[in-house]
């Protein structure tokens, strides 16, 4: 297969997740519909607005082939670090669930994560709980011709506590760990901010190791990251987090992808856009395509 001459963009609604997941005042066509609209080639989908019913899947991907749109990554938040033996299983066994989704839907990458910063969990033991379960993924994921992509997450925005390897030091103790052409790295320049550190330090350290990219671009409302440190422990993100209008945020899009297209990425960048809807999702999507343009060639 030949390598394609640049990255592809794929949207990921940010924008709509309390819609989709929660009140489900919007369905997944719903948003086939307005995303079929942006220009891009392909929808990330996220685990807690996908039924798992083989009917249900059978329309979406109608819907997806009929306005030409891949589903190229699924967003999933598996929560490796539950101390209670038959939660931690729960979890695993539904991760390989969508890992057949993935596979389903003709996607290539399947979000990992290490799960919750739940008090009394120390480095050591979630470092060596969460490699062990990843490694015992990796013949499955093969299995179905899945890459396991691992984000350097901030929080799900159903979770009580952030993630586990939030900072940048666990994140890599981690990823270094794993050896295998089907595991990599999901980089989001914006949670690594959330964390107090440099995006393109971290993006330094894995950049052989990215397969695919959220691009988003974070603001803070008010106050200060250390603001934001004393409200991570509660359900969802803090009111001061907002998500931006991509380039009008606090990331340098310009060294990501010059960085990027000094390794030879070629894959996937799914945007997650701010809470403004569709106009400010547009945006996104004409900034990143001119980036693009800009910084992968021939």
């Amino acid at each position: 297969m030949n390598t394609p001459v640049r990255p592809k963009l794929a949207a990921f609604p940010k924008c709509y997740m309390d819609q989709l997941c929660v009140d489900r005042s919007m369905t997944i066509f719903d948003w086939i519909e307005l995303a079929a609209t942006l220009g891009v080639e392909g929808l990330e989908f996220y685990s807690g607005f996908i039924e798992d019913d083989e009917t249900f899947l059978d329309r979406v991907k109608a819907a997806l082939e009929r306005h030409k749109l891949a589903m190229p990554m699924f967003c999933c938040s598996p929560d490796f670090t539950q101390l209670d033996p038959i939660l931690l299983q729960r979890e695993i066994d539904r991760e390989k669930r969508m890992i057949e989704i993935t596979s389903f839907f003709g996607g290539r990458f399947c979000r990992v994560l290490s799960g919750q910063r739940r008090p009394g969990l120390t480095r050591e033991n979630g470092v060596a709980q969460v490699v062990r379960v990843f490694r015992d993924l990796l013949p499955f994921a093969e299995q179905h011709g899945v890459v396991l992509t691992m984000e350097n997450h901030y929080k799900d925005n159903y979770w009580q506590y952030p993630e586990f390897a939030q900072k940048s030091d666990v994140f890599v103790e981690i990823v270094e760990q794993i050896d295998s052409p089907w595991f990599g790295v999901n980089f989001d320049p914006s949670n690594t901010i959330l964390a107090g550190e440099d995006p393109l330090a971290l993006l330094e350290r894995v950049k052989h190791r990215v397969v695919t990219m959220h691009a988003s671009d974070r603001y803070l409302k008010s106050g200060t990251i250390e603001d934001l440190r004393k409200e991570e422990d509660s359900v969802g993100y803090a009111s001061r987090l907002s998500h931006g209008v991509i380039g009008k945020g606090m990331n340098d899009y310009d060294t990501i992808f010059s960085t990027l297209n000094s390794v030879g990425f070629r894959s996937w960048i799914s945007i997650e856009d701010g809470l403004g809807g569709m106009d400010e999702l547009r945006e996104s999507v004409d900034f990143l395509q001119a980036k693009i343009g800009r910084h992968f060639r021939d």
